[in-house]
């Protein structure tokens, strides 16, 4: 295999995106995810479009040890992974006081932990051959001042582009970049799973999972710290004035958009 991509959550969505765009280019591709059944078919709807080589590995990446199981497993076989695309993640709305806290670990469990154990066992070896990309997922919910009913998810997506931020500092010169993809609202399954098809930010534009990808790829490869896309007009000029804007008004703005529709 070469020039591979690791991509995780890549049964759908963003993720699922992120692999056509790489597989376009005539690169090989490891597919990560938890849907076993939907990471078949887009296993074999690439291979047999771009006839390209992929290996897929069904995981769940909050159980113990999978990020190392899957390290050792491309170790034992031979793959050098050229790009990690950590994309897995989900969210969840309501009141943190009240949601299932086994769901909040997972989500800190896959959002955080998973990708940043990932990315140690995958970065050292990035470094001694002095090549090599990663592009996480993190979100415009990163830049806002907190996450009102979506609390855990905006934290963990800010920890995200922190940490994205901090090693892309720290590879300067080492021929490997680190790249923070900030989507807007996307229209993908995470939504529904998420529980936000009934909330007022329904009522944002939304960006395609293909759109979001497409930008994003093209960020990474140009070794580009952070990439933000995926916004309405609006939306965009919100977000260039953002750090104007008094925390507490702020505040109450994401606060309104996670509310339920009445």
């Amino acid at each position: 295999m070469k020039d591979v991509a690791l991509i995780t959550g890549a049964a759908s969505g963003i993720g699922e995106a992120l692999a056509e765009e790489h597989a376009k280019r005539g690169r090989d591709l490891v597919l990560v995810d938890v849907d076993e059944g939907s990471l078949e078919r887009v296993k074999n709807n690439l291979g047999k479009k771009y006839l390209v080589s992929i290996l897929s590995i069904h995981s769940d990446l909050t159980a113990p040890l999978a990020s190392e199981k899957i390290f050792k497993e491309l170790e034992e076989r031979g793959i050098v992974v050229d790009y990690l695309i950590n994309d897995a993640g989900f969210g969840g709305c309501g009141f943190f006081h009240e949601r299932d806290w086994e769901q909040v670990r997972t989500m800190l469990e896959l959002n955080i932990v998973a990708l940043t154990e990932l990315t140690r066992l995958f970065l050292p070896g990035m470094v001694r051959r002095k090549q090599g990309k990663i592009l996480n997922l993190s979100s415009t919910a990163a830049l806002t001042p907190g996450g009102p009913f979506h609390a855990v998810y905006h934290a963990s997506k800010a920890y995200v582009l922190s940490f994205s931020l901090g090693i892309a500092s720290e590879l300067e010169g080492t021929g490997v970049s680190v790249t923070a993809l900030c989507p807007g609202v996307v229209k993908t399954n995470f939504l529904k799973k998420a529980d936000m098809v009934d909330r007022r930010i329904m009522n944002i534009a939304f960006a395609s999972a293909e759109k979001v990808a497409h930008d994003g790829y093209i960020a990474m490869e140009r070794g580009a710290l952070m990439k933000i896309t995926g916004l309405s007009f609006l939306y965009r000029i919100e977000m260039f004035f953002a750090p104007l804007i008094p925390t507490g008004y702020a505040l109450k703005q994401v606060k309104n958009l996670y509310r339920k529709r009445t």
